[in-house]
């Protein structure tokens, strides 16, 4: 896509080109008008879509020369590397201009940085605990900003940064709030509808060009781990389906508690590969699993055990996403004719790194409804947001509200044992 279609100034083409872009990403084509016009947006985008040359752009060309002291941009980031990289990316694009800009991040003094403020700044970088503590010394004034920026969303959200970046923005008042993020859930939605308006959002997608050849894969989205551990129980109840099953989690403390959260009607069904204490029940080789009749279930932590033989499994099951995508993709992509259904659980938190993933498989993993019978655990079980489309630009509902996308509506429920059925009638008919 062309640069022309980004209606960007001659200079900061000119940047653009000398940094080396020579189109447009799609964010960029789909946001940079509704920036430039004052809209309030939520651009949602995978990791290298563009989102932070996005805001970047659009706020150099809504920014006019001035001498005010109090700053005119605030951005807010997840942390110290993430601020210098933006301002790295302020420097780079804003050639030829006088580009007043300051980072905020760290503990300790501030009486340098304060005085930095005072002396008359036009944009302020900073992760959100910082700002705070900055403005509470008043040294963030921010009565003159125009622009809110929240970048890299999903990960304040998962670090727990929520209530400073809601004291900011509702300190600042009425200003143009601009959301980037790789994925959008509840707790995000939460934290921006407590201070923006009707927002439009904006997604783009940008998958692999080739698609992975897989095992069958298959998501369940659920609220919180005691939910998994209810679902992987009322799944593991068909014993006849599920007859040998290996189930991946990240840590080997996590496999000590999941094995012992499982329902087991006889002995040494459930056990664990290389168990963290000495006096548990469990296998030191998975060959061992494969071998006994008994065991039905091997809890697998990911630390010390990244590559094992899946061989003659039928179901891999990954109770928690793991944290390197590489990971998940040896044990998913098909290398043989063994017919094997790979099932993933994942929370909100969790979605980032499963995007990760499904941009490097070249496809989205089908979404399974949850079973009627399910125990969903009350602390989590709240009433789930609806959303307002991007498509019209007019307010409809409130807050930061989105309806669900339509390539993500189910309008089927199919169960996981007639899934599996139907994989173990072709694996043995």
């Amino acid at each position: 896509m062309s640069l022309d279609k980004l209606k960007l100034s001659k200079s900061l083409v000119s940047a653009m080109n000398d940094a080396g872009y020579i189109s447009a990403k799609e964010i960029q084509a789909k946001c940079m008008s509704r920036i430039i016009g004052g809209q309030d947006i939520i651009a949602v985008g995978p990791e290298g879509s563009g989102k932070t040359t996005t805001y970047v752009l659009g706020v150099l060309m809504k920014l006019k020369y001035s001498t005010d002291e109090a700053p005119k941009v605030l951005i807010l980031v997840p942390d110290a590397e993430r601020v210098e990289a933006v301002i790295e990316e302020f420097r780079l694009l804003s050639k030829n201009r006088n580009l007043r800009i300051i980072g905020l991040y760290g503990t300790g003094g501030m009486d340098e940085v304060i005085q930095e403020l005072l002396d008359g700044i036009d944009i302020v970088v900073a992760t959100p605990p910082r700002a705070r503590a900055v403005y509470l010394k008043l040294g963030l004034n921010l009565n003159r900003l125009q622009i809110l920026i929240v970048d890299d969303a999903e990960v304040i959200v998962k670090q727990g940064m929520q209530l400073p970046v809601c004291e900011l923005a509702r300190s600042a008042g009425k200003v143009q709030h601009l959301i980037f993020t790789s994925v959008v859930h509840d707790k995000l939605n939460h934290m921006i509808d407590q201070f923006m308006n009707f927002p439009t959002t904006l997604e783009v997608e940008e998958l692999g060009e080739e698609q992975a050849i897989t095992h069958e894969l298959l998501l369940y989205q659920v609220p919180n781990f005691k939910t998994k551990t209810n679902l992987l129980n009322l799944l593991m109840r068909d014993d006849e389906v599920f007859d040998k099953v290996v189930v991946f989690v990240n840590t080997r403390l996590t496999a000590q508690k999941l094995a012992k959260s499982l329902f087991s009607a006889k002995p040494a069904e459930v056990l664990v590969l290389n168990p963290l204490f000495f006096d548990e029940e469990g296998f030191d080789h998975i060959d061992d699993f494969k071998a006994s009749p008994e065991s039905r279930i091997l809890i697998v932590a990911n630390e010390g055990n990244e590559q094992i033989d899946l061989s003659e499994i039928p179901f891999i099951f990954h109770f928690e996403v793991p944290e390197k995508k590489e990971l998940f993709l040896s044990r998913v992509v098909k290398s043989g004719e063994e017919e094997v259904v790979a099932i993933t659980f994942a929370t909100d938190m969790e979605l980032v790194e499963l995007r990760k993933i499904e941009q490097s498989l070249g496809f989205k993993i089908p979404v399974m409804e949850l079973p009627e019978d399910l125990v969903v655990d009350k602390i989590a079980k709240a009433a789930k947001i609806k959303t307002v489309k991007e498509s019209n630009d007019l307010p409809q509902g409130g807050g930061a509200y989105h309806d669900k996308k339509e390539s993500n509506a189910k309008n089927y429920n199919y169960g996981i044992g007639q899934k599996a059925k139907m994989t173990m009638k072709k694996k043995h008919g």
